[in-house]
């Protein structure tokens, strides 16, 4: 995977020649956070949480475009609030979950849509398998972090995901096959 970041940062270094390069910032895990919610059979609204992010933004802000994205977290850091539906999102039923996998987003372009917002497309590889999907995102703030001292930047994004595309659609339609992603994450200039 490295390689291919490298690959995918040297092109846009090439690209973006007229521009400075972007910066890497690294994720604050402990600011950073992925919800997700699916109607369960018309009654409800229900909600889950993942953390414990590894990754990294190739940040350029004054060509946004030329940024990019790579994160991952453990599938097991899943939160549902209820331990007997973690248990069942875990089974065969669902993920079927080997010790150790994870959730892995990469970047392949940005379309800057706006003074601080974004259509981030990227490759979301979840239970064995990868798809394009298009996050929704904002630059909520870029600067110096009044504790840390440091450059920080944070964003916000969202999107919506099918189940079945990732060979996770029991009991669609009954239960929604739609997923809505809300994403919030902070990271810091690397040293």
């Amino acid at each position: 995977m490295k390689p291919i970041l490298l690959a995918a940062a040297l092109a846009t270094a090439a690209a973006t020649a007229g521009y400075a390069a972007p910066e890497k910032y690294t994720l604050d895990a402990s600011h950073s956070q992925i919800l997700f919610s699916y109607n369960h059979l018309g009654y409800s609204t229900t909600w889950g949480m993942f953390s414990g992010f590894e990754g990294e933004v190739m940040f350029d802000q004054e060509n946004p475009s030329a940024s990019s994205v790579s994160v991952s977290m453990p599938l097991a850091s899943m939160f549902t609030g209820w331990e007997a539906r973690f248990d069942h999102f875990m089974s065969k039923d669902f993920f079927g979950a080997a010790e150790g996998e994870m959730i892995k987003f990469v970047s392949t372009g940005i379309e800057v849509t706006g003074d601080n917002t974004a259509n981030i497309t990227g490759n979301l590889t979840l239970n064995g398998v990868t798809k394009a999907v298009v996050l929704d995102a904002r630059l909520n703030q870029a600067g110096k972090h009044p504790m840390a001292g440091k450059d920080w930047a944070g964003f916000d994004a969202t999107t919506m995901v099918k189940r079945s595309d990732f060979e996770l659609g029991k009991f669609a339609p009954f239960v929604s096959d739609e997923v809505e992603i809300s994403i919030s994450i902070e990271a810091m200039k690397a040293e």
